[in-house]
């Protein structure tokens, strides 16, 4: 067990860094029913060593889904735009790209499925960002019984996590090689 958040962080992304990284989640996500069902799905544009998600994008795009991405607010909040398509998007805040139109805040209860970056997840469905609280606040948003997973590479899958009392849990990681139901699904 890390003794804190910040140690778990600092020790997550170095080894993430570090390592090589190959594939995206579109292969897996394709063979999921649960992305098969959904109509409309809140996702998030990949930076640097993350798991890569434009290839799912521009599938889900191309397969007349609707894909809301995040806008990053000045308060570390999140509002929500349709995914235009990766030409139309415009830049945003510490250089996440952003859809031109802001719906809102709670627009991601219209999610169907939602699929949101992480630096780890633990069996429990504990999640861990990248410390801003942005996606503790938008999964607070999402309606019950709403699947919500969390993006990571098979490594970052661990058996526990430090958590506080605002952290909101995911029900899957979903790696580029696998999804991984976490304990949550199960208990519920």
């Amino acid at each position: 067990m890390f003794p804190s958040k910040a140690a778990a962080r600092q020790y997550l992304l170095s080894a993430r860094r570090a390592r090589p990284h190959t594939g995206d989640l579109l292969a897996i996500a394709q063979a999921q029913p649960a992305v098969q069902a959904a109509r409309r799905i809140a996702l998030y544009v990949s930076m640097g060593a993350e798991p890569q998600t434009g290839a799912l994008i521009d599938w889900l795009l191309a397969t007349d889904r609707e894909v809301l991405l995040p806008i990053l607010y000045a308060d570390n909040d999140l509002g929500w735009g349709v995914a235009p398509g990766a030409a139309d998007l415009v830049p945003g805040r510490r250089g996440m790209s952003e859809p031109p139109v802001d719906l809102g805040p709670d627009e991601i209860a219209t999610a169907e499925l939602v699929i949101c970056p992480a630096v780890a997840v633990a069996h429990d469905g504990v999640r861990l960002g990248r410390g801003g609280g942005s996606y503790d606040r938008a999964l607070a948003r999402v309606r019950p019984g709403t699947p919500i997973w969390a993006a990571v590479y098979d490594a970052e899958v661990v058996e526990a996590l430090p958590a506080d009392e605002h952290d909101h849990l995911v029900d899957a990681a979903l790696t580029p090689n696998r999804l991984i139901v976490l304990g949550r699904s199960q208990d519920d």
